[in-house]
């Protein structure tokens, strides 16, 4: 009995043994690995008993920790799986990467092992990636944009500024209400600087919780479980329409009713444009879309002109309707009426810059 005991204790610390050793080669490798040597780990040698290293039910296998030790990416394979699919091609991948085609396919080669499934499909015509590749390329691209904006932001820290600011917002936000406080914020603050972009507040509201964006300020009637959030301003969507036009005069105006005429769009990537297109897919219409424009002064003139009808913000369409022959008519769907929220992650973990932006936000809301 004793004896018994006394050989599994020897035979679970010669495993420990080879585990240690092989991290050890393993870590040597990596260090010292060059064009053909990414991922290169040896193969885990068997006991003198013929086990696998294993001290029974409930202790880690060393072969298994082995191959979780050969999941080696470096910043060369990331940027060749991008370069092969932009491609549909190996030579062409490794050119665009600046590798030898043999150091490409060796590359490949060696992510398939460390992976454990086929990243490509190879054909006559070309590669194509796998499921697995597909998933690669995802995270490939996400790391290299990460590191694209890293760049971006220490260059600026190397010119003089001290900080940057990402900041979100819907179309309302942007072209209504962000000018001014945007304008006394980088007057005031000379040595930061601001990436402000248009989104729908779907995805401000992911953005913000993902850490890609500082500040959100999304319209309507968003989810923003585990964030903070702050009322800022109250607008709404309304109908504006030529002179003369059928719908004039009839009231609220569902949306619905809207579609049955030509509308003046602002261009697809806007996000009142997205939000439109959701809204008449939920009624299984189409918007019919007659000229799309860059601008909301622009669309009231197209509007004035006769060219169609177009949903717009209210405090922009009220302000063209002064000075243009537009009629301004309210809608009757609940989602017109929009408060504005701005949202962050964690408003007392924001840098002081960040919360001077947030400060003046609240005091422009009034």
């Amino acid at each position: 009995m004793a004896e018994g005991g006394l050989s599994q204790t020897r035979s679970g610390a010669a495993a420990r043994s080879v585990a240690v050793d092989s991290r050890a080669r393993a870590a040597g490798g990596a260090a010292a690995g060059g064009e053909g040597s990414a991922g290169d780990v040896p193969e885990v040698p068997s006991l003198p008993d013929g086990s696998d290293g294993s001290d029974g039910p409930g202790v880690p296998d060393v072969r298994q920790e082995a191959r979780d030790l050969r999941l080696h990416f470096d910043l060369v394979d990331l940027r060749l799986i991008v370069n092969v699919a932009a491609c549909n091609s190996l030579t062409g991948g490794a050119q665009r990467s600046c590798i030898s085609l043999p150091a490409a396919s060796t590359r490949i080669k060696h992510l398939e092992a460390s992976v454990g499934a086929r990243l490509l499909n190879r054909t006559p015509q070309g590669v194509t990636l796998t499921p697995p590749g597909q998933a690669l390329l995802h995270h490939a691209r996400l790391v290299l944009n990460q590191l694209e904006q890293l760049r971006g932001d220490l260059q600026e820290y190397a010119r003089g500024l001290k900080g940057h600011l990402r900041v979100a917002a819907s179309t309302t936000a942007i072209t209504e209400f962000l000018p001014p406080v945007l304008g006394r914020y980088l007057k005031s603050h000379p040595d930061v600087s601001v990436d402000l972009r248009e989104r729908l507040s779907s995805e401000i509201v992911r953005a913000v919780s993902d850490g890609t964006i500082d500040i959100g300020i999304v319209s309507g009637a968003v989810r923003t479980e585990g964030l903070q959030t702050i009322a800022y301003r109250q607008d709404a969507l309304v109908l504006a329409l030529p002179p003369q036009h059928p719908l004039d005069g009839a009231g609220p105006l569902p949306f619905a009713d809207t579609l049955a005429f030509d509308h003046v769009g602002l261009h697809e990537a806007s996000a009142i444009h997205q939000f439109l297109q959701q809204r008449a897919q939920e009624l299984n219409r189409a918007l019919r879309l007659r000229i799309q424009v860059g601008n909301f002064e622009g669309a009231c003139r197209m509007i004035a002109a006769g060219v169609g009808i177009g949903i717009l913000p209210r405090s922009a369409a009220e302000r063209h309707a002064q000075t243009l022959p537009v009629r301004v008519v309210a809608l009757a769907d609940d989602w017109a009426q929009r408060q504005m929220q701005v949202c962050v992650r964690d408003r007392a973990a924001l840098p002081a810059f960040a919360a001077d932006l947030i400060d003046l936000l609240v005091a422009d809301a009034g």
